[in-house]
C-alpha cells in the first residue's frame, strides 16, 4: 500500500481503519447482502447506523438532551444563509466577527437577509490575529453573535470562547469540531462541514439548542427550515447516507482512541511540534500572532519564496502532500487533523530541516 501523508485542507485526511472498514463493508454491511450506498434511508439497517451515529457524537462531545443534531447538506456554505433565516425571528439584526475569508463569506450572506453588524475586524492585519477578548461588545439588539473559531486559508484560532451572555453565540466549527472538548452548552448553534475532521465532503453537522427552532418565516423554503429537519430526524428528503455512515465510523474510531480528551493531547502535540520546528528556524516563518496560532492548520512560508516548488517537490518525494498555501496567501499549509499521524508531523519536520540545511 503507497499511503501518503495527507496534508490537505479538505478534503482531507481520513483514518486508514476507517477507510478499510468501509472498504470490507463496501458489498455487504453487516450480512445485510447490500452496500450501505443501496440502503433505503428509511430502511431499519440504515436507520440503525444512523441512530449510532447520533448517538456516539453526542457521547463525544457531551452534547446536553436540550441541543438537537442534525446531518444534512448543503456544505457549511449553506448554513450561512440557514442560520440568519433561522434566527432573526422578529429582529432584524446580527453581530459577526470578521477574522478571515470564511467569516467574510458568513457575512456577506448574512447581508441578504439582516443588518450586519461587524463588531470585530482584523483585516488591518491580513487576519493573522484575534480580537482581544475584552474588545468585544455586543449589540443588545442583535439576534445572534457569529464567528469563526478556526479560519482555515491564514491558520487563525480563538483561544476563548465569546461569551455573549444571553445572545445566542453561533459558531462555524468546520476546521475544529471534534479536535478538543468543548462546552457545547455556551452555544447556540455549532455548524460544521464534514469534510475536515468529521467524514467526506457532502455532509453538514447542525447542533442546535431547542428554543431556537420555530423562527424561520413561512416564506423561506422548507429545506432552509431547521424544524423541519428536526421533526423529520434529519430525513425531510434522502440525507448523504454515505457520508452519514462514514461520519459514524470516524466517531467510534474516536471513543476507540480515547475520545476527545486524548485528541485533543494529541493534536496539541502535533502543533506544538510543528510550531517548534518552525521557530527555531530562520528558513521558515509564520505569519500568524504566537497567541491564536491554530491547531488544525499551520501555516508557514519560506525565506525565500523561489524556493517554494522546490519544497513541494522535494516533499512530495517523501510522501508528504497538499502542502501547497491557499492561493490568496501563498507559502505552505499543513493540515494537521485529527487523522493525521504523529508520525506525518515528525516526516515534515525531518523534511524541513533537510530542505533547509540544502538550501539555506
Amino acid at each position: 500500500m503507497n499511503r501518503v501523508f495527507n496534508f490537505s485542507a479538505g478534503p482531507a485526511i481520513l483514518p486508514q481503519k476507517v477507510l478499510e472498514q468501509a472498504r470490507d463493508e463496501m458489498l455487504d454491511w453487516n450480512g445485510s447482502g447490500m452496500s450501505v450506498m443501496e440502503m433505503s434511508h428509511r430502511g431499519k439497517e440504515y436507520l440503525s447506523i444512523a441512530a449510532k451515529a447520533e448517538a456516539d457524537l453526542r457521547e463525544l462531545m457531551s452534547i446536553p438532551d436540550n441541543y438537537k443534531v442534525l446531518f444534512l447538506q448543503g456544505g457549511a456554505s449553506s448554513q450561512f444563509a440557514m442560520v440568519p433565516i433561522n434566527l432573526l425571528g422578529d429582529k432584524t439584526s446580527a453581530d459577526y466577527l470578521l477574522t478571515g475569508q470564511w467569516s467574510k463569506k458568513a457575512i456577506a450572506e448574512a447581508k441578504r437577509y439582516c443588518d450586519v453588524n461587524v463588531i470585530a475586524d482584523t483585516s488591518d492585519t491580513n487576519f493573522t490575529t484575534i480580537p482581544a477578548e475584552e474588545t468585544l461588545k455586543f449589540n443588545p439588539d442583535a439576534a445572534y453573535v457569529h464567528y469563526t473559531p478556526n479560519e482555515t486559508i491564514v491558520g487563525v484560532e480563538f483561544p476563548y470562547i465569546p461569551d455573549t451572555g444571553d445572545i445566542p453565540l453561533v459558531a462555524d466549527m468546520s476546521s475544529t469540531i471534534l479536535s478538543r472538548q468543548i462546552d457545547v452548552s455556551k452555544f447556540g448553534l455549532i455548524y460544521a462541514g464534514a469534510q475536515k475532521n468529521i467524514g467526506p465532503a457532502g455532509l453538514t453537522i447542525v447542533i442546535i439548542r431547542e428554543d431556537l427552532l420555530g423562527k424561520a418565516k413561512s416564506n423561506m423554503p422548507a429545506m432552509f427550515d431547521y424544524k423541519i429537519h428536526v421533526d423529520n430526524d434529519s430525513m425531510y428528503n434522502t440525507p448523504p447516507t454515505y457520508s452519514w455512515y462514514l461520519a459514524g465510523l470516524v466517531f467510534a474510531w474516536l471513543k476507540e482512541k480515547g475520545g476527545l480528551p486524548a485528541m485533543e493531547a494529541i493534536n496539541q502535540k502535533k502543533a506544538d511540534k510543528l510550531y517548534a520546528a518552525i521557530d527555531a528556524s530562520d528558513f521558515y516563518s509564520s505569519p500568524v500572532e504566537k497567541s491564536c496560532r491554530s491547531w488544525m492548520k499551520v501555516p508557514f512560508v519560506l525565506a525565500n519564496a523561489d524556493l517554494d516548488a522546490k519544497f513541494l517537490e522535494g516533499a512530495a518525494k517523501q510522501k508528504l502532500h497538499s502542502l501547497k498555501g491557499h492561493r490568496s496567501v501563498g507559502g505552505m499549509r499543513a493540515s494537521i487533523y485529527n487523522a493525521m499521524p504523529v508520525e506525518g508531523v515528525d516526516v515534515l519536520i525531518d523534511f524541513m530541516a533537510t530542505f533547509e540545511k540544502n538550501n539555506a
